[in-house]
């Protein structure tokens, strides 16, 4: 077991870590432009475009499970029928994307309004949004592909993806920066085309894999994947990311609220976090691809099995990451900033950031389980219970004045993930009888 959970979870987070690694070179390319408008414009332009993919993630995640739940019943053509239908909601959603921001640009102009953009500011992320826009197909349908692989116990080839779309946006970006005399539209131009770059690949390694997968199926241990089932699926997703992005988004507000100093050094202190759902994330994607499979082939000792070891695997990471952030959690601050007053700030908040590996241990694992089964809805609920806790320990916060408020809002972040993480312990098992009951009877 521990040998399929390392299959799955290594990749993923080499994948994953790819993310924050491209993220600092276009920051460092930007940098090198010669005035910050560039690089307020980017990271105006990131932060909508992957809030806005963020925001359907339910299209790797609703492939990821009801494919994988197709792997362990053998149904080949039901496998198939997930990975099209998810490209079909993909290409169809970025379409509106891209009709809405040609005719009225609403994504840009609600972000240059709300962040309250100078005026040289919004006229770069204005070409950074009219360029990188067409990428928006190329962007959800590698979601599409993702979790179709994942679902199909392949996590290296979203891996491969991943690292050779992020080495060519790196190389491309900074050639056409440096080389050619691009700028801004330089960056834009070398990320769009290593994402579909991205996506061609993860297209020919799926149609690879589509050549080699069986046409008969042994049918019948599942219900059929219908249109309605997979809106269910990707609407419970969906309501669940919406509650996600307003915590996080509002953790940000909050902290603004309070001063610079104390949004400075949350900003350091949630790369942490980051840092940590990095990790714990491929062992989800573990428990997603081999949930699904052990819910699809109706064994449940193997799935029971499966909740153990990623258990085993998420307590020993989780202790990994609290002696790094004991040992070396200041050095880490200092390392990220040298104004002294973040770092006296951070430093305060440290010993409730070290608290955030070993609360949100069962929050990945169970988000994992849950969406391999498809237990979404059950999902959703959790996250909001979870979501109404955070606002209301927050609200609470400011009439109490028993800790500073910075306090109480890293304390409502770990209420948070202690909800949602505790509430899906206690409804798996009768989730389990359930879904195992009717894959018995079928």
């Amino acid at each position: 077991m521990h040998r399929s959970i390392l299959s799955i979870a290594i990749p993923s987070i080499i994948s994953n870590i790819t993310v924050p690694l491209l993220g600092l070179a276009d920051t460092a390319i930007t940098g090198h432009l010669g005035s910050a408008a560039y690089m307020a414009a980017i990271a105006i332009g990131t932060s909508v475009f992957s809030t806005c993919y963020w925001i359907f993630s339910f299209l790797r995640m609703a492939t990821g499970g009801l494919t994988a739940q197709r792997y362990g019943a053998s149904d080949w053509s039901g496998a198939r029928l997930c990975l099209q239908r998810a490209m079909a909601v993909a290409l169809a959603v970025s379409a509106v994307i891209i009709l809405l921001q040609q005719l009225q640009q609403p994504l840009a102009t609600l972000a240059l309004n709300l962040m309250d953009a100078s005026g040289e500011v919004r006229a770069l992320a204005l070409l950074y949004f009219r360029i990188l826009v067409w990428g928006a197909p190329a962007s959800l349908a590698l979601f599409a592909l993702n979790g179709w692989f994942i679902g199909m116990q392949d996590a290296r080839s979203p891996m491969w993806v991943a690292l050779t779309q992020n080495v060519l946006n790196v190389a491309l970006s900074a050639w056409l920066v440096f080389g050619a005399g691009w700028r801004i539209e330089g960056v834009a131009t070398g990320t769009l085309a290593a994402q579909w770059t991205g996506f061609a690949l993860a297209a020919i390694l799926a149609l690879r894999r589509y050549r080699k997968l069986r046409m008969q199926s042994d049918g019948g241990r599942l219900e059929r994947v219908t249109w309605r089932r997979y809106f269910s699926v990707g609407r419970d997703i969906f309501l669940r990311t919406l509650c996600l992005v307003s915590v996080m988004f509002s953790f940000t507000v909050f902290g603004a609220r309070m001063g610079d100093t104390v949004l400075a050094a949350n900003a350091i202190l949630m790369q942490f976090f980051l840092f940590v759902s990095y990790f714990m994330d491929g062992f989800a994607y573990a428990g997603e691809a081999l949930g699904g499979r052990f819910l699809g082939s109706g064994n449940r000792g193997a799935f029971a099995s499966l909740h153990r070891a990623l258990f085993v695997w998420g307590i020993a990471m989780a202790g990994v990451f609290t002696l790094f952030f004991a040992f070396a959690g200041e050095w880490t601050v200092c390392l990220l900033t040298n104004v002294g007053a973040v770092r006296q700030a951070a430093f305060r908040l440290l010993p409730v950031a070290m608290a955030v590996p070993f609360v949100s241990i069962a929050t990945f694992i169970y988000d994992g389980l849950f969406i391999g089964i498809t237990a979404t809805r059950d999902m959703f609920l959790s996250t909001a219970a979870g979501t109404l806790g955070y606002f209301a320990l927050t609200a609470l916060g400011t009439h109490l004045p028993i800790m500073a408020p910075e306090c109480w809002l890293w304390t409502a972040f770990l209420l948070y993930l202690a909800l949602r993480g505790s509430i899906q312990a206690c409804l798996l098992p009768a989730i389990v009888r359930r879904k195992f009951h009717v894959q018995t009877t079928t």
